[in-house]
Parts: structure tokens; sequence; C-alpha cells
């Protein structure tokens, strides 16, 4: 998890991991097996637990907790969300790097990305590296680094179905833009973030010096 993000998405983070837990299993889960699968301090843990129990969401009784019906509705729009990432990625990655990575993203996507990965799954290929792509506009279909740089990229809100702008290319690397945020990757990075371009979009993009 990166060391950035602040204590209130974290509660968010493990409360929502929580209820995803609790939903896969659709029965009582003990909060020992919740702490073994997310391994973050017990502080996150207790307040996640106390702040769902007091959204009605879940109930705890000895050491063990379930879903309410709210929860259970709840847990089942979690579940949606990371079964439908999960798919997609598994058609690039392996089922283990494709459930870690649905697992980083369903904290942070909204639904008008979800729709748009589920667009994304409709078209043949998986778009062209960054560094290559000559179109100002497009959109991400894929970041293919590693877990840590996957997880840090994400949390600047660069993620699969986001539309990019291209800004300016340089011979070291690609200044974009991401929801009028502005970025730049080296040559290396750019690399591994790949582009499906925008077919409303014919204009082209050079380097420039």
């Amino acid at each position: 998890m990166d060391k950035n993000i602040r204590k209130s998405d974290i509660l968010t983070i493990v409360k929502e991991d929580i209820l995803r837990i609790l939903g896969e299993e659709e029965d009582i889960v003990s909060l020992d097996s919740i702490r073994d699968e997310l391994k973050v301090l017990d502080a996150y843990i207790s307040n996640a637990v106390k702040s769902l129990e007091n959204e009605n969401l879940i109930l705890v009784k000895d050491n063990f907790i379930k879903l309410t019906q709210s929860g259970e509705v709840k847990a089942k729009e979690i579940l949606k969300y990371h079964l439908i990432l999960e798919n997609y990625f598994k058609e690039t990655k392996s089922s283990a790097e494709a459930h870690e990575i649905s697992h980083i993203l369903e904290h942070y996507i909204s639904k008008e990305v979800i729709d748009n990965i589920k667009k994304l799954t409709t078209l043949k290929g998986k778009g062209t590296p960054l560094i290559e792509f000559n179109q100002r506009r497009g959109m991400i279909s894929d970041i293919s680094v590693g877990i840590g740089l996957f997880d840090r990229i994400i949390s600047m809100g660069i993620y699969p179905g986001e539309e990019i702008t291209v800004v300016n290319k340089t011979p070291s690397g690609v200044i974009f833009k991401v929801k009028n945020k502005k970025f730049f990757f080296n040559k290396e990075i750019a690399k591994k973030i790949h582009v499906i371009k925008d077919g409303k979009n014919k204009s082209t993009y050079y380097w420039t010096a």
C-alpha cells in the first residue's frame, strides 16, 4: 500500500476489503482470518470494523463478523467491480497478477471508469505504448509495471479506462494530462503505459526537440 495515501483513504480501503472478503465468503468470517488476509495494522482493522458496524453494514459477535442486508448490497457492488477488473486483466496477465491489480484498482475507480473498461473488453488488442502513441487523445488500456509502481501510479489518478491527453513529447519522455492534471513519464515508464486511440480525434502528435 502506498505510504503517501492518507489515513482516511486507508480506512476506506480496509472497510471495502472487509466487505469484499465477507461477500466472497458469503458466510460468517473471523476477525483473525481478516487480519491474516489484509496484513495492515490492527488499529486500521479495528477502526474499520467499528465504522462498518456503526453504518449497519456488518454485525460483530465473539470475534466473528457477518454482513447485514445493507452490507450484502454494498459487498455485491464491490465484488462486481472486482470481477469486471479481474476478467479484463486476465486477458494479458496471470490470474494472480490480475487478482492483485483488481484489489488495488477497485478502491480508486469510478463507475465511469468501470464502464470504460467494459468498452475496452470489446476492442481487439490492448493499445499502443504511450511513447509511440501519435494521437493527441486516447484511453489508457493497460499499465504494465510491477505491483509497487502500479500502486503508485494508480494513487496519482492514472488508471486503465481513463482518458489521456498528450501535451508534449520530448527525447526523454512524455508530458500528458489525466483529468486536467499534468504528468511526465520518462521513456521507460511511457513504454509500459498502453493507450487505445480515440476514434473521434484524428489529430496526430509528433516528437519535439
